[in-house]
């Protein structure tokens, strides 16, 4: 069976969701997997946190010299999973990420602790590294070069906004028989979704 939705009422579920998750799950509610594919096709997938969510999509932060930002750069189609274990509940997204403005990435980046600013600085993430001191020899160089004045946000450093195409809300049932309903875009930047309910 069919039915339909705008994004505003999808997105106030998954919200509903995940206050929900705020209040049932011990660590990191907001954590959320991010499926990405390399050059040779082979996808890859990690943990980052979700830093926003509104009509237009869902926002993380990260190193712009990572691996999931060079594949974002080549192919834009990513994946997301949101999986609350003690609610027994996931949200699964797929869509295409989107640089976030300047304006959104300071913004995000100045209200970060000072430490973690500094960190951003200092990691180079996904590349090699020798040895635990390299990295805190880095953090110490970052530490002293700022000192106690403003640390900006790094040119390598910024966002992504996931734009959906398809979201689906899976809520585990007994025996197994869970509800699943997935919501796929009618047309690309409409406010339209059709959903159906999947077998489990």
């Amino acid at each position: 069976m069919s039915v339909s939705a705008t994004t505003t009422e999808l997105v106030t579920r998954f919200k509903s969701w995940l206050e929900d998750a705020k209040g049932g799950e011990p660590n990191d509610p907001d954590a959320m997997s991010i499926a990405t594919v390399g050059a040779d096709g082979m996808p890859s997938v990690r943990m980052v946190l979700l830093k926003d969510v509104d009509e237009r999509g869902f926002v993380f932060y990260t190193n712009l010299g990572s691996q999931k930002a060079h594949e974002i750069a080549a192919n834009p189609q990513v994946a997301l999973c949101f999986h609350w274990k003690s609610l027994q509940r996931q949200v699964r997204v797929q869509g295409i990420a989107e640089p976030v403005t300047d304006a959104e990435a300071d913004a995000y980046f100045a209200s970060r602790a000072r430490d973690s600013r500094i960190g951003a600085w200092a990691s180079k993430q996904s590349q090699p590294m020798q040895g635990r001191f390299d990295l805190e020899k880095r953090v110490a160089e970052y530490a002293l070069k700022f000192n106690i004045g403003t640390v900006p946000r790094p040119e390598f450093w910024s966002g992504f906004r996931v734009v959906p195409k398809a979201i689906e809300f899976w809520q585990a049932k007994p025996f197994r028989l869970h509800d699943r309903v997935r919501y796929v875009r009618s047309a690309p930047a409409t406010d339209q979704w059709t959903g159906d309910t999947l077998y489990p």
